[in-house]
């Protein structure tokens, strides 16, 4: 006895995976750059420290940003985002659609019905 064939077909099977620049997701490596570049501001520029404590510090800033974004930056970035500001306003009824009926035709006011 056969096996039932499957109704849809995997044609490309990279569809729906995240890409990837070796074992590093590619949505962190701008975000990397950045604090690649801040940390060396900070360490060589201003600080004046060697190299070591420079990378140090970019590893750092690289392993925390990773943490916090690795399954998904909508996670801690959407608590930035203003919510709306919802507003509660009277609006009088008005008919999108006048019946015609036993009633009189009118301008969807309460008094022509």
């Amino acid at each position: 006895m056969s096996e039932p064939k499957p109704k849809y077909r995997t044609v490309n099977v990279t569809v729906g995976k995240q890409p990837n620049i070796g074992p590093f997701p590619s949505d962190q490596v701008i975000p990397w750059i950045i604090i690649s570049g801040v940390s060396y501001f900070l360490g060589r520029g201003l600080l004046k420290l060697n190299w070591i404590w420079t990378c140090g510090i970019a590893a750092w800033g690289i392993s925390t940003w990773w943490v916090l974004t690795a399954n998904g930056a909508w996670r801690i970035l959407s608590k930035f985002i203003d919510t709306p500001n919802w507003v509660r306003v009277r609006v009088p009824y008005q008919r999108i659609c006048t019946w015609r009926g036993n009633r009189k035709q009118g301008t969807g006011n309460r008094k022509d019905l």
